[in-house]
């Protein structure tokens, strides 16, 4: 089509768009909009333009310049302007507001370089959008709102995601909606020079507005996150038996007689996982990992296993769970219930006084577990606890030595350098109507931690076995940071006086272990934490081995949970392949089929990531709209020059936006502080704060704080090189960047949502999979002590933040 137009207007000079539809027949409702898309594109690209009087025309070669494209992923900020990410070895492009075009968040486009990069000023590209690839959003989830503004269309949904501001109209459906409804819409017309918004037709309602639970629903659709299965999957997993049947036991290792038990939440219904432990007559340990055999009930090939692949992973949110698996098998066959035989892959591992892998075994096998173990019962016993020792008899010894080996194993791993990402962590408590009524930080203890223990240990003999034998194989991956990120890391942790010893080219981990024990339990620890967490790179699923920074290991994979992700599910299948037919041509597939599985993981596991993150936030600020109003002190966490991050004991955060602050604050970038002109007043990371609260918005997840004068306030002599020149009567302004990003600010990439990078920076493969996972179990469902902070709250009990913010406060007082 380009190629015709191109044709016509070399023979003919110009043309309206009509004539030109005309000559090429391109008239009908079929090609019509085809060329007008192609026409737009061609404008974009410079390659024709539009004349006063409406016609088109070729553009002069003098008028064409030679631009370089690049490609990349478009990521927008809500305050119009955005990024362009193209690979992890490059740094982003901006891209201004007038330059995004009608770019959507996500969308593959196609950028010319305006500006280049200026590394020695610290300056990103900026580039423009000639072109859209492709769009990435198919369909969106929001309020349905009637209006007749448009009479064609029945109304228009708002959708939740802010980065998106057009309306999205819908067409007029057969089914009569009434302005209440939560609908789920396919896009058939996006945003162009023509008309400024979208068109869509209804997929689904998802529910109506004050339904209980509407709002998480509403996110988690808004990211294809869908908790029915189709019929055929469903069929599938209904037709699994409830138990072992005789001939699924043949070739399979007998460990039955084995002392095996599960250590799991107390609400969990899932336990994938059982351990064995004894000693060796020559001293050292052999201990089991026993995982559920998910992979001989989800055979590749199968809808179960379509569908698996498709969801990547279960996604826990406060209130619910959308799970990779039907419940029929996580719950059912595949649960390690006490006193059942259950089928299972097993890593029986000898393991020596140093924490060193001396022999294993990785097998298919059959189990019985003896106990189902909850982690407060073996902390019980582990502190001594009469009554949890006598009732648990059979297993005392086995549980002593687990906290034995645990103590080795931990031992081991801070010995080669693994570093301990332990941030603090919070628990949402929502009542039985999906109202958040408390935040607590949770709290892991020795059992906690011991499970861990065991599931890395598994995990990397797994992993190293197949690595030495060079067979193709899906590995967890934790690579070296990038220097520059260190660097950066490096001058931030020069401003609290904490020197870093090593260079950014070459850091070893047993430096950054010893700056993280150099700072613990000092002001602003947690956020140099932080900080060094997010110099981390992503960890992600690869068909190359390139280790696990993070943990110091030089194998490592994911294979204790194939209930809840799919790369376990995976390695559990290859185990099996492997061990039945280690041929050329079982090597070639899976050599052929990891990578993009790989891949799709890794992307999936990052939208259950967002997912998380986005319900956290907007549950957070549900809970505070209650105290609005309210003071409060916190602590800085990030000072920003559009304003800081402040951090409550419970780890809410909000902003204090610098417009809001008495006076004209200079940002210090070298130092990453504000300080007031008149006052000398400065912000730092890690300071306490008294504050108010002034706003906090469910819808956005935004919360907002303001500045009160406090004892805590430090002032400093008034650095004279940051004063600015006199700029005309009135308060001063901002620069033009500062009011672009008044609210735009919260979307800047690194300036928020700090906590999500436990997980997809390798902070996460740390905390045991299994721990994560009754983490989140034990959201899902209210406890007795649930309802009970909840009653108490009613009462006027205080709650925890304020009694944790006095502690602080006595704490620093003294």
């Amino acid at each position: 089509m380009k190629n015709q137009i191109i044709t016509y207007l070399k023979e003919n000079g110009k043309s309206n768009v009509n004539d030109l539809a005309a000559s090429l027949n391109m008239t009908g409702s079929e090609h019509f909009p085809k060329l007008i898309k192609t026409i737009s594109q061609m404008e974009s690209k410079k390659e024709l333009r539009f004349s006063d009087d409406g016609t088109i025309s070729l553009r002069p070669a003098r008028e064409k310049k030679e631009q370089i494209t690049v490609q990349g992923v478009f990521r927008a900020n809500k305050a119009g302007f955005g990024f362009l990410f193209v690979d992890d070895n490059e740094d982003d492009m901006f891209i201004g507001r007038t330059d995004v075009g009608h770019a959507i968040d996500g969308d593959t486009v196609e950028v010319v370089i305006k500006k280049p990069a200026d590394r020695l000023k610290g300056t990103a590209a900026e580039a423009r959008v000639v072109d859209i690839v492709d769009h990435a959003l198919k369909t969106v989830v929001g309020k349905f709102i009637l209006d007749d503004e448009k009479p064609k269309y029945a109304g228009y949904i708002k959708s939740k995601n802010q980065k998106i501001q057009q309306k999205i109209y819908i067409k007029k459906e057969p089914v009569l909606l009434d302005g209440t409804e939560i609908i789920k819409v396919d896009i058939e017309k996006y945003p162009n020079r023509h008309h400024d918004y979208f068109v869509g037709n209804v997929r689904d309602i998802i529910g109506h507005q004050g339904d209980v639970g509407i709002d998480v629903l509403e996110v988690l659709e808004s990211m294809d996150i869908v908790s029915e299965f189709p019929e055929d999957v469903m069929a599938e997993a209904n037709a699994v038996p409830d138990a072992p049947l005789a001939e699924d036991l043949i070739g399979r290792v007998d460990l039955r007689q084995e002392v095996t038990f599960t250590i799991d939440g107390a609400d969990a219904k899932d336990l994938d996982d059982a351990v064995h432990i004894k000693r060796l007559d020559n001293g050292n340990f052999e201990l089991g990992v026993h995982i559920a055999d998910v992979s001989y009930y989800v055979t590749e090939g199968s809808a179960l296993n379509r569908e698996a692949v498709a969801r990547g992973t279960s996604v826990y949110v406060t209130d619910r769970v959308v799970p990779m698996l039907p419940e029929r098998l996580s719950n059912g066959i595949c649960s390690l219930n006490p006193n059942v035989d259950r089928l299972t892959q097993s890593a029986i591992m000898e393991i020596d006084d140093k924490g060193r892998l001396v022999d294993y075994q990785i097998c298919q096998s059959v189990i019985n577990t003896t106990f189902r173990m909850t982690y407060s019962r073996v902390n019980d016993m582990l502190a001594g606890d009469e009554e949890a020792l006598k009732e648990f008899a059979p297993i005392v010894d086995a549980v002593g030595n687990m906290a034995e080996l645990h103590s080795i194993l931990e031992s081991m791993r801070t010995r080669r350098g693994a570093l301990n990402f332990d941030t603090a962590e919070a628990k949402i408590i929502v009542n039985d109507k999906g109202m958040p009524v408390d935040i607590v930080l949770r709290e892991r203890g020795t059992a906690e931690r011991m499970i861990e223990s065991f599931m890395l240990a598994a995990n990397e003999c797994v992993a190293q076995h197949f690595a030495k034998n060079k067979m193709p194989f899906i590995y967890r991956i934790h690579e070296e940071p990038k220097a520059e990120k260190l660097q950066k890391f490096i001058d931030y942790a020069s401003l609290f006086g904490v020197q870093v010893h090593g260079t950014a080219n070459k850091l070893s981990q047993s430096a950054l272990q010893d700056f993280m024990a150099t700072i613990e339990g000092q002001p602003g620890s947690e956020v140099l934490n932080m900080m060094l967490l997010r110099s981390m790179q992503q960890a992600r699923y690869s068909e190359h081995n390139h280790g696990h920074y993070g943990l110091a290991a030089e194998y490592y994979t994911h294979f204790t949970s194939p209930i809840r992700r799919y790369p376990d599910l995976l390695v559990h299948r290859m185990i099996r392949e492997y061990t039945k037919n280690n041929s050329q041509e079982t090597q070639d597939h899976f050599a052929q089929v990891i990578p993009e599985l790989a891949t799709s993981s890794s992307t999936l596991e990052r939208r259950a990531i967002d997912a998380e993150r986005v319900v956290e936030a907007m549950k957070k600020a549900e809970y505070m709209e209650e105290y609005v109003g309210e003071e409060f002190d916190g602590v800085v966490a990030s000072v920003v020059k559009f304003g800081m991050f402040i951090e409550l004991p419970n780890t809410i955060e909000g902003l204090i936006h610098i417009t809001t602050l008495p006076e004209f604050y200079n940002y210090n970038e070298r130092t990453m502080s504000l300080q007031g002109e008149k006052s000398g007043k400065v912000f730092k990371v890690g300071q306490p704060i008294r504050i108010k609260l002034v706003r906090a918005d469910k819808e956005t997840g935004d919360i907002d704080f303001e500045y009160l004068p406090s004892d805590f306030d430090i002032i400093e002599k008034i650095d004279k090189s940051l004063v600015r020149k006199p700029r005309g009567n009135g308060r001063a302004r901002r620069d033009d960047k500062d009011k672009k990003e008044r609210r735009g600010g919260r979307g800047n990439r690194g300036d928020n949502n700090r906590r999500k990078d436990r997980n997809d920076r390798g902070g996460q493969d740390r905390r045991n999979d299994k721990n994560s996972s009754n983490r989140r179990q034990n959201d899902r469902r209210q406890s007795s002590g649930d309802r009970q902070s909840n009653d108490s709250r009613k009462k006027g009990k205080k709650p925890f933040y304020k009694d944790a913010a006095k502690r602080s406060q006595k704490k620093n007082s003294r």
